[in-house]
């Protein structure tokens, strides 16, 4: 495994491999402070994380960025089963000798990182969810246009804004381009795009009637932890609705909910800054109990 370069900047961190068993494990790793491992949405890959919000986070943490196995530049068997994806998570903090570490999730990989620390909780001192839903039954589903827009083998700008912005406000839209420009900055050393039969047979594997299978007890687990919890939502989100947490968030003790007016699925990408500086100053000041 080659030696960390945390001096790179999001655009430039070159691409390393964390041999693992019998696969290996694409990563990028920049910035330093406590270890901030990020666990990637549904059809993500190294490089569909907006430089501007990494950039922003590695001022406090030292930030790992990864390819699920199989996926992107990883070798292995390619699954969107959650265990699978948090083994990923453990298995790359393992391999970069990471006894504890902050772990966030995008998405689909905020229920990876959910089961992280259910699953691994003496190794997590904070979880920072995105755009994520809480695991189990929940009583507001996703808007159809999510899917319709997400299958689509490829997506355009048109596809983003509807996708993680919120399309009826102009700032919105505004943002949604910057952020594009700047996705689109990296133009070497780029993980591949899934194929379309790949994710759609992923998602055939593991769909079930509750988009957060609740397999493992996690809901209960998301009551009881003391582990400080933060959870970032835009006020339109169309796939995971904010509102899913709004019914739990009394249940739980130590779930902090943020939510953004005017914005959708990816507030993190729409105000960077503000979403690096807010996970910053929440794991300075909400220290595990």
């Amino acid at each position: 495994m080659t030696a960390m370069l945390a001096s790179q900047n999001a655009v430039s961190a070159p691409t390393q491999f964390a041999t693992i068993d019998d696969r290996k494990i694409a990563y990028r790793s920049l910035g330093d402070g406590p270890p901030l491992i990020l666990c990637n949405r549904l059809r993500g890959v190294l490089d569909v994380w907006d430089p501007a919000f990494l950039d922003a986070l590695a001022e406090h943490f030292r930030v790992i960025t990864f390819d699920y196995s199989g996926l992107g530049q990883s070798t292995g068997r390619a699954t969107y089963e959650r265990k699978a994806l948090a083994k990923d998570a453990k298995d790359l903090a393992d391999a970069l000798d990471l006894e504890q570490f902050v772990i966030g999730g995008w998405s689909l990989g905020g229920m990876a990182a959910q089961v992280v620390t259910a699953r691994y909780a003496e190794r997590v001192t904070h979880m920072i969810l995105m755009g994520t839903t809480p695991p189990g039954k929940v009583n507001h589903p996703p808007e159809p246009i999510f899917m319709q827009t997400a299958l689509k083998p490829d997506n355009d700008l048109e596809d983003e804004i509807i996708l993680f912005f919120e399309p009826k406000s102009a700032a919105s839209r505004a943002a949604a381009q910057r952020s594009h420009q700047r996705i689109a900055q990296r133009t070497t050393d780029l993980s591949p795009p899934i194929p379309e039969e790949t994710y759609l047979r992923m998602l055939a594997e593991t769909r079930h009637e509750d988009l957060f299978h609740d397999d493992g007890g996690y809901r209960d687990f998301l009551k009881s932890t003391s582990i400080p919890i933060l959870v970032i939502s835009g006020d339109h989100e169309i796939v995971f609705p904010v509102e899913n947490w709004f019914d739990l968030n009394r249940e739980c003790q130590s779930v902090h909910l943020m939510v953004f007016p005017q914005m959708g699925h990816g507030p993190h990408h729409e105000a960077p800054q503000i979403c690096a500086d807010l996970i910053a100053s929440f794991v300075r000041n909400r220290p595990r109990s």
